[in-house]
């Protein structure tokens, strides 16, 4: 009889946001894979989950891959999970989902925890339709990249760093106009959470007076429709 694979999502700060659910399925499962074995170790004990880990992130996701799902083929139940969200959201968790799939292995995933969606309802922006488009790329590819989206009409949604955040918002004055609508949020769920929200121009002034810390997300309005 096959085994199956759970993905499941981790609170992205405060650990009241885990479920009962995910919980439970954590303890259930025969194995959980997780991004950081040290980071999870911390979440696991605090919920009391004695379940054994073993480490999948993006440097050994394509070595392990086969051998994780003959294992699911063979019986095995496992749970992925990142170090925080919801896995395969610019986390690792694309290729396993993929290749269970191909072997016919059931796949659930559990809704919970994604920074993308608060952040998105707590902009003000529109979003009826939107567009999430993870880390923007560093060099290669960058300005064809945010050439394509400058008749984007949808709200864009971008993940950030702290260190690239004010070249972010500058490129995106470039492109988009220093009158842009935009939203930034960072910290979300924990303690220092807070979102700024104004043209790209008031929010660059803003973060050139504070130096960004934490991790960010971008809501970008997209463009007027003629």
């Amino acid at each position: 009889m096959k085994g199956k694979l759970f993905i499941v999502p981790t609170p992205i700060g405060n650990l009241k946001d885990m479920t009962f659910r995910a919980v439970e399925v954590l303890k259930d499962v025969d194995l959980i894979l997780a991004e950081d074995t040290r980071t999870s170790g911390k979440l696991l004990k605090h919920f009391e989950i004695d379940t054994p880990q073993r480490s999948y992130h993006k440097f050994n996701e394509h070595k392990t891959v086969d051998q994780l799902v003959e294992q699911m083929e063979n019986g095995t139940v496992m749970a992925l999970i990142s170090d925080a969200g919801t896995p395969a959201i610019s986390d690792p968790g694309y290729l396993i989902v993929h290749k269970a799939i191909e072997k016919e292995i059931p796949v659930e995933t559990l809704p919970g925890a994604t920074a993308f969606v608060p952040a998105l309802v707590n902009s003000g922006l529109p979003a009826e339709s939107f567009v999430f488009l993870g880390f923007l790329p560093v060099k290669k590819g960058r300005k064809t990249f945010l050439e394509n989206l400058q008749d984007e009409k949808r709200t864009m949604i971008f993940y950030e760093s702290p260190h690239k955040l004010l070249k972010t918002l500058k490129d995106f004055i470039s492109y988009f106009g220093a009158d842009r609508r935009a939203s930034v949020s960072r910290e979300i769920s924990k303690l220092y959470e807070e979102t700024h929200r104004g043209s790209l121009q008031e929010l660059l002034d803003y973060f050139e007076q504070k130096k960004p810390k934490g991790e960010f997300v971008i809501v970008l309005s997209g463009a007027q429709k003629k």
